[in-house]
């Protein structure tokens, strides 16, 4: 009775936090619509910067001259000539005397004194702009993150309602298996999610004053439900003693993957410019990511790893893939005064399902090895940190058991051979066979760089195979 109770408070608990982060996510929601400024839209100098211009330059240089009244005629709402030059402004960086009406040019006396000062006042309008547009940028990447932290709650939120509990009738085959390895349950939670996922929380001690890891209890709770492949996450405890603690476990997915990599730099340098990662921390999903920094050498190589890095804690905080990418991207534009753009391709592998999304700032094809042929995933967007807003392209694909995914950066594609390279590389995966994916992976990159020859770019070729769990 008191377990059942335990369980029941449990849930409502589950219900009352739900409702909470329903209303947080709302509250972000609020706070991200809050942000929307429809002037931001302009990013150019508008005709109210000019006539601030005109109306400085006219104080510091006409005086009480009006032969001209150059000034007078501008504040008109049909001023045609101001608008011209702004635009020639903007074209040239600075107006001169052929861009000015002619009556002004008969008529000033001061035109040289003039211009200098307008064109002082257009710069330093500009300079204004410029300042303004990187703090709207920086909002924008705020409003980014509220959405999709408010996206995250209502994820949560969603998930903890539709979980179902079935502890009832596992209860007692989990508390006797572990009780016949000297440890007592004290409290047991089953949840059942939408995806078919299944995730465990015991409250447990040992009983002889043993130490038993977190990996070994999993293998228990496994023969307890009778289905292989649980594990405790990294963000839970690493071993169960004789203090009571409570321990997460979640049940592995349909499919496994393995992965191998093969760098080489190019021009002779010591460091690769390009950077790349493979994850397995979020329960359920692989991601891979790949990077090639602009040029070769260590700051290609900074460049780089910082773009992946940024990707990696952004996806596993939870972030969707396309937010990641945008954000990373925003942020690239936002630090530094020169810019040092570097592709991103980025792969997440959902293990219960199979299905492969991927996604890419600037980089080349993705290849994919079936059963039925070989199959690309290709985007052409420009390198991360160079323009914004960008809007990655989200592509997806159904993987099955034996498939491999081949990820390289463009130096490998441009060091194959003939004309169309990116056929050669299609026909040269066709004839690869084997299951070891390191193997595969310094095949290709053997075959791209002319068995030896010295490369001109950084090559790296990343190559992960999915198999179905037995």
């Amino acid at each position: 009775m008191w377990r059942r109770t335990r369980r029941r408070d449990m849930a409502d608990v589950n219900i009352y936090t739900a409702k909470r982060l329903k209303d947080m996510a709302q509250s972000l929601g609020l706070l991200a619509q809050s942000c929307q400024d429809e002037t931001s839209e302009g990013k150019g100098l508008t005709r109210e910067d000019a006539v601030a211009a005109m109306q400085m330059a006219a104080a510091l240089v006409c005086g009480d001259c009006s032969r001209c009244n150059l000034y007078s005629g501008s504040e008109k709402e049909d001023s045609y000539y101001l608008y011209y030059l702004l635009r020639s402004f903007e074209q040239k960086g600075k107006i001169s005397q052929e861009d000015m009406p002619r009556f002004f040019t008969e008529r000033c006396q001061r035109r040289e004194d003039y211009l200098a000062q307008l064109n002082r006042n257009l710069g330093r309008a500009t300079m204004n702009l410029e300042w303004k547009n990187r703090f709207l940028e920086s909002r924008d990447t705020v409003m980014v993150q509220f959405r999709e932290l408010a996206a995250i709650l209502e994820e949560f939120a969603h998930q903890m309602e539709e979980a179902r509990d079935i502890t009832a009738p596992r209860e007692e085959a989990v508390r006797r298996m572990f009780r016949m390895h000297h440890m007592a349950v004290e409290n047991l939670l089953l949840l059942e999610y939408e995806n078919h996922r299944r995730e465990a929380y015991l409250t447990l001690h040992t009983t002889n004053g043993t130490c038993v890891t977190s990996r070994e209890a999993a293998e228990l709770l496994g023969q307890a439900l009778g289905s292989r492949g649980w594990y405790a996450p990294r963000d839970t405890r690493n071993l169960i003693t004789r203090q009571t603690a409570t321990v997460r476990f979640t049940e592995t997915g349909s499919y496994q993957m393995l992965y191998g990599v093969a760098q080489r730099t190019g021009d002779g340098s010591e460091v690769s410019g390009d950077s790349y990662t493979y994850s397995a921390n979020t329960p359920g999903q692989v991601m891979m990511s790949l990077s090639d920094g602009m040029g070769s050498g260590p700051q290609a190589e900074r460049e780089s790893r910082r773009v992946v890095e940024l990707t990696q804690q952004l996806l596993e905080a939870g972030f969707s893939a396309r937010a990641a990418l945008k954000m990373v991207n925003t942020i690239l534009l936002l630090t530094g005064n020169e810019p040092h753009p570097a592709t991103l391709d980025l792969c997440c592998v959902d293990l219960y399902t199979g299905v492969l999304e991927a996604m890419k700032l600037g980089a080349v094809a993705t290849f994919i090895l079936g059963t039925e042929g070989i199959s690309l995933l290709e985007a052409g967007e420009v390198p991360a940190g160079v323009l914004s807003p960008v809007e990655p392209l989200l592509l997806s694909r159904k993987l099955w058991d034996g498939d491999k995914i081949v990820m390289v950066t463009d130096g490998v594609v441009d060091a194959c051979p003939g004309e169309d390279k990116e056929g050669a590389l299609c026909e040269f995966l066709e004839n690869l066979s084997g299951k070891n994916v390191q193997a595969m992976a310094e095949q290709i990159l053997d075959f791209a760089s002319g068995a030896g020859e010295e490369a001109r770019d950084d090559m790296t070729v990343l190559v992960a195979g999915v198999w179905k769990r037995g």
